[in-house]
């Protein structure tokens, strides 16, 4: 697992603070990408989307 608080995938001067909070999902390349609230937004709102139109 990459070192708590740190993005591993960019040049040090553009390092930023990422706070995982033990959720992320694994790319098909082995790279840990956090699952951030715009993301589970994101999702809520398709499925939102999806079961209005099965209701329709």
């Amino acid at each position: 697992m990459c070192p708590e608080n740190q993005a591993t995938d960019q040049p040090e001067e553009n390092q930023q603070e990422v706070d995982f909070h033990g959720a992320a999902i694994i790319d098909e390349n082995g790279r840990e990408i956090p699952i951030t609230e715009e993301m589970v937004q994101q999702a809520c709102a398709e499925l939102e989307d999806d079961e209005q139109e099965n209701q329709a």
